[in-house]
């Protein structure tokens, strides 16, 4: 096996400075790996979003890169510290932003919707339009009746003292007769 130059980190820096894309790729392929390795686990999964960590060290290291001719490395461990240095802050962002936004949560596709359907809205809206014109046409009464039972949410008590009757069965009573009208009505307007 023929024996291949080993650049030292120092000597491919100085090169990729100088515009050696090769000595460049050099690097990267030497120090990559290990930063992924090294990054590895240190993401926790409430900090990922659609990046995993793989990204997270290829954005450190591009942006690291910018500033590559600004870079004065005398020993080749310094560069790799350089690196991992860059990677570190990128993790402590990605924390800093997980805790600013809240925990995504799954939505199973079961859950129930908790606002109303088109298409109930539209027969929600017909049946409430059927009701008023429905109650239009009954007595004073036995309108009041209705109004104050169903949505006012009297009792019975308060009823039979609103209605003048004798009793809470007989405003029971007037309700009952009521609302068996008006569903008849309701029946009739369709």
């Amino acid at each position: 096996m023929a024996d291949v130059p080993f650049d030292s980190s120092v000597d491919l820096l100085i090169k990729a400075q100088s515009g050696d894309g090769e000595a460049l790729d050099q690097l990267l392929a030497r120090y990559l790996p290990r930063l992924r390795r090294w990054a590895s686990g240190r993401l926790p999964s409430s900090a990922r979003t659609m990046m995993d960590t793989g990204d997270l060290v290829q954005d450190a290291v591009i942006s690291a890169l910018r500033h590559l001719n600004t870079l004065e490395i005398r020993t080749d461990g310094a560069f790799l510290v350089y690196l991992r240095r860059a990677v570190n802050n990128r993790i402590i962002d990605s924390y800093r932003r997980a805790g600013r936004r809240p925990e995504r949560l799954e939505i199973p596709e079961d859950a129930p919707a908790n606002s109303t359907s088109p298409f109930d809205a539209v027969v929600g809206a017909e049946a409430v339009d059927r009701y008023d014109a429905a109650l239009q046409r009954l007595s004073e009464d036995e309108r009041r009746a209705i109004v104050l039972r169903v949505e006012l949410g009297y009792d019975y008590a308060e009823l039979a003292a609103e209605l003048g009757k004798s009793s809470a069965d007989a405003a029971r009573m007037a309700v009952t007769r009521a609302i068996a009208k008006l569903a008849q009505e309701m029946r009739r307007g369709r």
